[in-house]
């Protein structure tokens, strides 16, 4: 799967897209049936899984942790499942985010694993297995959607209302993952993050569908403490702009920015010039926790750079706080009612 978006990917379709539309088709081809027969293996455990209908963020990892949230008000053990995008260990593995490291088990399961048991693999049945075996009885699985193997007891796909689709098109041409009635014919359920109107078409075209749209915001933890103050803000993420208004609405004035490739690791001559320059202009530097979990302190300045950047954290907000258990009480019964098919039949 492509990680980096081009610019064009998120404006109005011009020559670029079209003149790439032939690969887009045979993209959406393979990638249709792949989803059509893909999804073979029923875990023990129920399953929900969070994605998204494009490449690049769209707030898949903290909706996944306000599911997890839920999972646990409701008395379970959620775990989460990832791939370790941007890991590099190839074999199953339980996350530890006091002793692994970015580069080993790719930056948003470390997140993930500050709020409930993560395992990384890049063979997903085989990670869910794992989940059992560790206790969890609740899998929350952080994107995978177009390809898992796995069969889904809910799917959630998550999409921003400031982006949307961008430009609608499918890889190379465009965002889109997948073409958008295979998404939809195997999604459960839309959220629109955001009060944008970017995803309004498809939303719309979810509902006629008969998929349940719910809403929720993005929401930053905030202590009031940048207000008024000017601060460099760097970011390694998809949407980089995304945070730099989130930094605006603190109060900061942001007096310049530093954007680098989604799941960046940063070299010693990165992170020198982003402590040099805030050090010569005296601005406080900001970051988000998805950069921050990807420095090394052991390598460089790493550590200083850690130290001296804020990070502003952000918390998925639904328009109706039931939503998030209500998913959960769906998917614990779209598991019920998966296991006892077979009893059926026979």
């Amino acid at each position: 799967m492509v990680s980096e978006a081009p610019p064009f990917w998120w404006t109005k379709a011009d020559w670029r897209a079209y003149v790439l539309w032939p690969f887009s088709w045979l993209y959406g081809r393979v990638a249709g049936m792949r989803m059509d027969r893909g999804r073979r293996v029923a875990t023990s455990l129920p399953l929900i899984c969070v994605g998204n209908f494009t490449v690049g963020g769209a707030g898949k990892t903290p909706t996944a942790i306000a599911l997890a949230r839920a999972a646990k008000a409701r008395g379970l053990k959620p775990g989460f499942l990832s791939r370790g995008y941007g890991g590099s260990l190839d074999i199953t593995t339980v996350v530890d985010p006091h002793h692994h490291r970015a580069r080993d088990v790719g930056d948003e399961p470390l997140l993930l694993a500050r709020e409930a048991l993560t395992v990384v693999c890049r063979r997903r049945v085989e990670g869910a297995e794992r989940l059992a075996a560790e206790g969890a009885d609740f899998i929350i699985m952080d994107d995978g959607f177009q390809s898992a193997r796995l069969a889904f007891d809910f799917a959630l796909l998550v999409i921003d209302s400031g982006r949307g689709i961008g430009n609608g098109h499918l890889v190379p041409s465009g965002p889109v993952r997948a073409p958008i009635p295979d998404q939809l014919r195997h999604a459960t359920a839309l959220l629109k993050l955001g009060h944008g109107s970017a995803a309004d078409l498809l939303i719309r075209r979810a509902a006629r569908a008969g998929k349940p749209v719910y809403a929720a915001e993005t929401v930053r933890v905030d202590d009031g403490s940048l207000a008024g103050i000017e601060v460099l803000a760097w970011a390694g993420i998809a949407d980089p702009e995304k945070f730099y208004r989130t930094v605006r609405e603190t109060g900061a004035i942001i007096g310049e920015t530093r954007s680098f490739p989604d799941h960046h690791h940063f070299s010693e001559d990165e992170v020198a010039d982003l402590l040099d320059r805030a050090a010569s202009q005296g601005y406080k530097l900001v970051t988000t926790a998805k950069d921050m979990v990807r420095l090394e302190p052991g390598h460089g300045r790493a550590g200083e750079l850690a130290a001296k950047s804020k990070v502003i954290e952000i918390d998925v907000r639904f328009d109706d706080p039931s939503v998030p258990g209500k998913i959960i009480d769906a998917t614990l019964a779209a598991a019920r009612a998966r296991k006892l098919r077979p009893a059926k039949s026979s």
